[in-house]
C-alpha cells in the first residue's frame, strides 16, 4: 500500500486527542499484517486508546525508532474551506486534519515499513505511533516504559514532527500547573470583611509577571530560540458566581516551558515562595486563606548536541547541512530523557501550518520525507 493512500485514511480518522484511537491503530496493525509485520497495542487504562510500535528486520540489533503520534487537536470554532476529515488535493497541496501534525509523517513511516519487510535489513527499523500527543505527550509514556525492558534497546529516534525536513536538536519543555486560590466568601456589600480569592489570583499572577521579568533579564538564555529564554504563561482563570458576591476560589491554569536544562522546579520553587509571602499578612484574619499550585503534567524539553552523531547520521539522509531548535515540544525529549536515545526532530510540512483552519502538506515535502526514509533503509540494509 502506497503512502498517498495510507495518508487518505489516516486523515479519515477523526482522531481528536478525547477521542478513541483505536479504528485507525487497527487499521495500521492489518496494513502492516499484510505485509508480513507483527505489531504490538499498549492500551491505555479506559482500553479506547493505545500506542502501536511494530518491528522490521532482526531482533537483537539495536534498531531505529521512527516515532510520531497519531491524534489531532479540535476543528471545532475553525473555518475550514476543504473538509477536515478527508483528504483533498488543491494544486501542490494536500489539506485535511493532521496531513502537517503530523500524519504526513506517519504515513510516509507506515509506508516505509512495509518496504522494509521486503528487504534484508542488518538494522531493524521500529515503528512507535502514540495517542495524546496533542494534550502533553501523555500516551507514549507506556511504550517507552515497555522498550526500557527490551533485551536490546533502540540505537536512535527520530520524531517525525513538522520542521519542513531539517534537523531538529532541541525543543523547550512543559509543565502544566494548576492554582487554586481560596478565600473566604461574603456579601459584597461587606466585602472587605471577606477575602476575595479573585484577588488573591491577581496578586499571585503578579508574581508570576515578576519572575518571568527576571528570567526574561537574567537567563538562562539560548540564542538558538525566537524566545531565548523560559517563559511562565497564565493561560486560563475561573473564579467567582457573581458581581455580588466575594469569590470564595480562583483557578489558573498555566504553564511553564523551560529551555532544557533549566529545571522548572526551581520556577515552581520561587512561585510558592511568592505565594506564601501573599498569604503571611493574612493569615491572622483569613486562617483559611489558601494558593496551591498543582503540577498537572509535563514533558522534558530536548536538547541534543549539534555535534551528535545523530545529527550528522540525520543530515546525511537529508542531504542538509542546517540543523535548528523548534518552539513547540514534541515526545523526543521522553525518548531522550528516559531510554537515553540519541533523538532528532524531522518531518515533512511546517508547523505554522499545523492547528490551523485549513491545514495541509506539500506534495514536496512529502517527497523529502520519503526521499529521508529511502536513504535509511538504503544504510539499514548495508548494517547503518
Amino acid at each position: 500500500m502506497q503512502m498517498r493512500a495510507i495518508l487518505d485514511r489516516l486523515i479519515a480518522f477523526e482522531t481528536v486527542s478525547h477521542m478513541t484511537n483505536l479504528p485507525l491503530m487497527r487499521f495500521v496493525q492489518g496494513v502492516l499484517a499484510e505485509g508480513g509485520i507483527d505489531s504490538t497495542l499498549i492500551f491505555d487504562e479506559t482500553g479506547t486508546k493505545a500506542n502501536l510500535f511494530a518491528i522490521a528486520g532482526p531482533r537483537d540489533v539495536p534498531g531505529v525508532v521512527l516515532s510520531g503520534h497519531v491524534d489531532v487537536v479540535p476543528v471545532e470554532g475553525q473555518t475550514w474551506t476543504k473538509p477536515p476529515f478527508a483528504l483533498t488535493q488543491d494544486g501542490t497541496r494536500l489539506y485535511g486534519r493532521g496531513t502537517t501534525d503530523m500524519k504526513g509523517f506517519d504515513a510516509c513511516a507506515i509506508a516505509c515499513m512495509l518496504d522494509a519487510a521486503k528487504r534484508d535489513l542488518k538494522v531493524p527499523l521500529i515503528l512507535a505511533l502514540s495517542y495524546d500527543e496533542e494534550v502533553g505527550c501523555r500516551g507514549v509514556g507506556s511504550m517507552i516504559d515497555a522498550m526500557a525492558d527490551w533485551p536490546v534497546r533502540p540505537r536512535l529516534c527520530i520524531v517525525g514532527e513538522p520542521t519542513s525536513m531539517e534537523a531538529a536538536i532541541g525543543h523547550k519543555g512543559k509543565v502544566a500547573l494548576r492554582v487554586t486560590c481560596t478565600g473566604r466568601a461574603g456579601h459584597s456589600s461587606m466585602a472587605p470583611m471577606a477575602l476575595n480569592a479573585i484577588h488573591l489570583a491577581m496578586d499571585f499572577g503578579a508574581a508570576v509577571r515578576a519572575l518571568q521579568a527576571d528570567v526574561a533579564a537574567n537567563g538562562p538564555f539560548d540564542p538558538d530560540y525566537d524566545v531565548p529564554y523560559s517563559t511562565l504563561h497564565l493561560g486560563k482563570i475561573n473564579g467567582g458566581v457573581q458581581v455580588n458576591v466575594v469569590a470564595h476560589s480562583c483557578v489558573i491554569d498555566m504553564e511553564i516551558r523551560t529551555l532544557a536544562g533549566h529545571d522548572p522546579a526551581t520556577l515552581i520553587a520561587q512561585l510558592e515562595t511568592a505565594a506564601k509571602e501573599i498569604l503571611t499578612p493574612l493569615r491572622a484574619d483569613f486562617p483559611e486563606a489558601a494558593i496551591e499550585i498543582e503540577r498537572l503534567w509535563d514533558y522534558p524539553g530536548l536538547g541534543t548536541a549539534p555535534d551528535a552523531d545523530v545529527v550528522s547520521f540525520v543530515k546525511g539522509l537529508t542531504g542538509g547541512n542546517a540543523h535548528l531548535k523548534v518552539a513547540y515540544g514534541t515526545e523526543g525529549g521522553m525518548f531522550a530523557q528516559r531510554l537515553g536515545l540519541p533523538t532528532v526532530v524531522c518531518g515533512p510540512g511546517a508547523m505554522a501550518q499545523g492547528h490551523m483552519p485549513d491545514e495541509f502538506v506539500e506534495l514536496a515535502q512529502l517527497a523529502r520525507c520519503e526521499a529521508m526514509l529511502d536513504a535509511l533503509l538504503a544504510r539499514c540494509e548495508a548494517g547503518y
